[in-house]
């Protein structure tokens, strides 16, 4: 479900893909991506965290400061290899429960912005590393406008708990016990610069 108050969204059940530019119009990889997250989770040859929580520090995961999507995606990094780029799940740097600015992206050349507001402990970034190529013949991907959705075409900021919690001891508890009831928020902000 979505709706949309002003410039903000809500989105619920829903991994939605962004590209600030257009649809259409290119790859992400020159946005520009800042994250709340000195730590992430890395993730084993499966995509099934391990249970450790990293920091970010001095690899290509480090968006603490505002860094485009593509400056380090091919290094050579074992993360990203398995990931065959982003798709890692970043340990928000919050206080439990409190709506708090998550993730910040800009498109340099519109001039056009979204943020992420969430209360959830993680976010995932996922950059489309499994989309088609841009040549590819077999393309089967249009989008409303008769565009073709290609490799790396779109990002995701997903806001969640950690993957595979119930089997990470260390990871936040996503136990909901008869009774209990669970809620949380995010909002997507939009807005030019």
């Amino acid at each position: 479900r979505l709706s949309l108050v002003g410039s903000e969204m809500c989105i619920r059940d829903s991994h939605s893909y962004f590209n600030l530019k257009g649809e259409g119009e290119g790859d992400i990889l020159g946005h520009v991506l800042t994250l709340n997250a000195s730590t992430m989770t890395p993730v084993n040859a499966h995509m099934i965290p391990t249970g450790e929580i990293t920091p970010v520090a001095d690899t290509p995961f480090d968006f603490t400061k505002p860094r485009t999507i593509g400056e380090r995606v091919n290094a050579d990094d074992a993360q990203l290899k398995l990931g065959a780029g982003y798709d890692h799940n970043f340990v928000l740097d919050r206080k439990d429960g409190e709506l708090m600015l998550a993730a910040r992206v800009e498109e340099p050349t519109t001039g056009r912005v979204m943020e992420v507001l969430t209360t959830e402990p993680g976010i995932q970034l996922y950059i489309g590393n499994f989309l088609p190529k841009a040549d590819a013949a077999d393309n089967p991907m249009t989008g409303k406008s008769g565009k073709k959705y290609i490799y790396r075409g779109g990002f995701c900021l997903e806001t969640q708990h950690y993957p595979d919690s119930p089997n990470q001891p260390k990871f936040p508890s996503t136990v909901l016990k008869p009774g209990e009831v669970f809620a949380s928020q995010t909002v997507y902000r939009f807005s030019t610069k």
